[in-house]
Parts: C-alpha cells; sequence; structure tokens
C-alpha cells in the first residue's frame, strides 16, 4: 500500500493506494464524526461491478448507505441528473454530517463532488475511483463540475474530499481502452514536470499497458504525488496549477464537437497535447522532434493523435467558451522542453488555426 498526501492545511487528505482497502475504509469512516446516513453514487457500469461490495464495507463501518445509480457517460454531468441526486440525498434523510461518497470514473466523482459541495453547502466527499484516469486526475485535487450545453465543466467549485481510495484490484475489470484513455492524462504528467517520469513511461510501457502491479503502481502514486504538489502549490488555480490543463483547451473542444461520445477524456487530452506541442514547435520553442516523439508514444499507448468528425472553424471558436479564457483571450500552456511548460497568451491567430488543422483527420 501507497500513500500519498495532498498537503493544503486544514483540508489535507490522503490518497491511499493499494489491493483490498476494505479495513483501510472502515477505520476512516470510524474515526470521523459522520451521521449516519450516507450517499454511494455510482453508475450502471460500475454498480453491477462494486455496489454491494462497497456498501456492504460502508454498512460494516456503522453508515446507513443508499446507493445512487446514474446513466454511465458524460452526459450525466448536468444540472438535471444533480437535480435528480439532491431529491435522492433528502428522501434518504441526509443531513450536513453525512457523507456523499464516490464510487466510479471521472463523471461519477465529478459529478458526486458537485453533489457533496453543494447539499446543504457542503457535506463530507470521499472518493473511490475506479477507473485509470479518475486514479491519476480527476479524483485529486478538488475539482467539482458539471457540463453546460455551451461547455465542460462550466458550472462546479473547488471542494476537496476528505479521502481517496484507489484499490487496484478493481482496474481488473477496466477495457483495455479506458486503460489507455487514462495514459493520457497520465503521458500530460511526464510532459509538464517530470522528464525521468516521462523515461519510464518509455522503458516501461508494456508492464504498464498490461497492469502489472509494480509498474502501475508506481504510475498511479508518481502521477497523483505531481499533481498533489502542483494543487498543494496552488489550490485555485491562481497561477501553477494552470500547468495542469496541458493539452486541454483543444480536448475540451474536440469533446463538445463530438457531443462527449466519440472521444474519451483521455483521448482527447492526447489530442490536444500534440496541438499545443505543434504550437509550441511553430513558435520555436521546442524541436520538431519532441512533436513527432510525442506522437509516437501516444501510438504506442493506444492513444489517438488526430479528431475526426470535428471542423477547424468550430473547434477555433470552441476554443473561447473555455473556462481558461479570460477577457476573451486564451491562456495556452505550451512545452518549452520535456518536463517544463510555460503559460502565455501571446499566441497569434494563424498558429493557432496551422495547428488545429493539423490535428484533424
Amino acid at each position: 500500500m501507497r500513500t500519498v498526501k495532498v498537503d493544503l492545511g486544514d483540508k489535507s487528505y490522503d490518497i491511499i493506494i493499494g489491493h483490498n482497502l476494505k479495513q483501510q475504509i472502515i477505520d476512516f469512516v470510524q474515526s470521523r464524526k459522520f451521521s449516519r446516513k450516507a450517499l454511494l453514487i455510482t453508475d450502471t457500469n460500475i454498480e453491477p461491478l462494486y455496489g454491494a461490495k462497497i456498501q456492504s464495507v460502508l454498512n460494516e463501518a456503522g453508515l446507513d448507505v443508499k446507493i445512487a445509480v446514474i446513466p454511465a457517460g458524460e452526459q450525466s454531468k448536468s444540472l438535471s441528473c444533480a437535480e435528480t441526486l439532491y431529491t435522492q440525498a433528502i428522501e434518504h434523510g441526509l443531513d450536513r454530517k453525512s457523507p456523499i461518497i464516490a464510487l466510479g470514473g471521472g463523471v461519477v466523482g465529478d459529478l458526486a463532488g458537485f453533489i457533496a459541495a453543494t447539499f446543504m453547502r457542503g457535506v463530507p466527499f470521499i472518493q473511490m475511483p475506479t477507473s485509470l484516469l479518475a486514479q491519476v486526475d480527476s479524483s485529486v485535487g478538488g475539482k467539482v463540475a458539471v457540463n453546460h450545453a455551451l461547455g465542460k465543466n462550466l458550472i462546479g467549485a473547488f471542494y476537496q474530499p476528505q479521502a481517496v481510495f484507489m484499490d487496484l484490484d478493481m482496474m481488473h475489470s477496466l477495457p483495455q481502452r479506458e486503460i489507455a484513455t487514462g495514459l493520457g492524462e497520465v503521458v500530460k504528467y511526464g510532459y509538464i514536470y517530470d522528464k525521468d517520469f516521462y523515461q519510464y513511461l518509455l522503458d516501461h510501457k508494456d508492464e504498464i499497458l498490461h497492469l502489472q502491479s509494480e509498474a502501475i503502481s508506481h504510475v498511479i502514486a508518481r502521477s497523483c504525488e505531481i499533481k498533489a504538489d502542483v494543487v498543494s502549490q496552488d489550490e485555485k488555480e491562481a497561477g501553477l496549477r494552470a500547468i495542469l490543463n496541458f493539452g486541454h483547451t483543444l480536448a475540451h473542444a474536440i469533446e463538445k464537437e463530438t457531443q462527449y461520445k466519440k472521444y474519451n477524456h483521455g483521448e482527447a487530452v492526447a489530442i490536444g497535447m500534440v496541438g499545443a506541442a505543434k504550437i509550441s514547435a511553430k513558435l520555436g520553442m521546442i524541436d520538431e522532434k519532441i512533436v513527432t516523439d510525442m506522437e509516437k508514444l501516444l501510438e504506442l499507448l493506444n492513444l489517438p493523435q488526430k479528431a475526426q468528425g470535428c471542423t477547424a472553424e468550430k473547434i477555433y471558436a470552441d476554443i473561447f467558451h473555455d473556462k481558461k479564457t479570460v477577457n476573451g483571450t486564451v491562456n495556452w500552456v505550451l512545452l518549452q522542453d520535456i518536463g517544463k511548460v510555460c503559460i502565455t497568451k501571446d499566441v497569434p491567430e494563424t498558429v493557432v488555426k496551422e495547428a488545429i488543422a493539423e490535428i484533424l483527420a
């Protein structure tokens, strides 16, 4: 078992990574002054696999748990779905000390966190991410949100969980595509923060893809360490934390243009990183070889490098609806080297449009 601490003063919490975390979950719940009523939010993919098991663990810890099941998929990150969950929380009798537990991938975590942040002005929140993507990204750092028809994650908050439990045994039910989509965010950490980690991914790609315990444990723990370090320095994205958005401006536009159906988030991030790297190269910040090497690595990890079903004009228009755009100016996270990025507003329109054209199939 490995533990990564997210150091945020009185909002600090631990990320517990390991196999069979039943006792750790029970000990944690019993150490807190939670009310007895609790809401376990999961989706139609995860509930048949792990819903009853986790409900039983939480019952053993002393909680009266209602399971709320949402349809799997990005479409559930909506205000209408949130309203349904509020109703279930009220009907089950949750109060201000009742914990809400997210069991699932990033959609479940983002939505459940949004419910926890807003129900009765904030109730305890616990993350139990089941996908690689959620483990290395959305479950860490406290960003919770729902989508709007005009853009992704536009309605949300910063709301930290009280603990994150990552049971690696749950990963064996993941389809190969879900492993790849998680690796989209994993690769990002190497590019923005840690050149040695980037090299580790190159050297151990086969073990990682096959979820070999030592390799995948290291990948998850190191990804969480990097994100925790960044979040600890800049919880609410006043500066440094924005580097975590590398590839995301274009990724969110690609997701929107394909109705959140064609690409998983990590796949869109992979394409978005290629776009950001191309912009970096066009501005003379990096050598073109870094871009081609990125494309090769993404291909080895079963990730796309070009987007289908999009038009350059719509992608360009969508980037101005991204929440990282301020006063009509896009804050681009660009590469200076492997392991080093910068944030800049000074990117000519022609360069952006050229890069977008090159990442569309």
